[in-house]
């Protein structure tokens, strides 16, 4: 091992006290990371050596389950089993606001729009909401039509269309404009769904799910193609 990741091991051990890690994002740039999970905490540390940069991010009453760089690397978006969202400063780690509320149960992912502009955060409420990132007032209704938990969402690469993933064992596609959904859910998975992701042109989705295969879809249709990725054995 390394200097650098000793430096990495001693400092997490040392912050975390051995609590579980649940979600890390690095920042845009590449020069920093967000780390958040059972301690309630959101830290931010120094991508080259490892080190904390400031102290702990507080006002989470729950477990951090994800967090998120805005694009410009300016704004660090945090979702938590307190049903909050809330926004911070990258550079000071100061809060933006005052948290933003409206989930009545478990946030369990958020993205940011590719504009940085529209904020949207999945919940085990079964539904999506979608957040002015800069006010932090909601944009709308909640976007409804899951029929069991949201574990994954995310946008396009040109940031009009909206995926997620559920315990339902579909995906659904909406419009990110107008909240609607866009043709039938995409089944074929036989258990949860916990991962969605697009390529980086746009074309394809692909989803990650608890009955071990991955999936692929034609972004724009949400025709599969081809067969299910196998090798996962659990």
């Amino acid at each position: 091992m390394g200097e650098r990741e000793r430096n990495w091991s001693a400092n997490i051990w040392t912050a975390w006290a051995g609590r579980s890690v649940r979600t890390i994002a690095f920042s845009p740039d590449g020069s920093s990371v967000a780390s958040g999970g059972d301690s309630k905490t959101i830290q931010l540390w120094d991508a080259q050596t490892g080190a904390p940069l400031g102290d702990p991010l507080t006002g989470h009453s729950d477990y951090i389950t994800s967090v998120v760089f805005s694009p410009d690397g300016k704004v660090l978006a945090s979702g938590s089993d307190d049903n909050m969202l809330r926004l911070w400063d990258a550079q000071t780690g100061a809060p933006l606001g005052d948290p933003l509320t409206g989930h009545s149960d478990y946030i369990t992912s958020i993205v940011f729009s590719p504009d940085g502009k529209v904020l949207v955060s999945g919940s085990l409420d079964k539904t999506l909401r979608l957040w002015d990132a800069r006010t932090g007032a909601p944009l709308g209704d909640p976007l409804t039509g899951h029929r069991n938990e949201i574990r994954s969402v995310v946008f396009s690469p040109d940031g009009k269309v909206l995926a997620s993933g559920s315990d339902d064992n579909t995906l659904r596609l909406w419009d990110a404009q107008t909240g609607a959904l866009l043709g039938d859910p995409l089944t074929g998975h036989s258990h949860w769904i916990r991962s969605v992701v697009f390529s980086p042109d746009g074309k394809v989705l692909a989803s990650g799910s608890g009955d071990g295969t991955l999936r692929l879809w034609d972004a724009q249709t949400g025709a599969p193609l081809g067969d299910p990725l196998t090798g996962h054995s659990e």
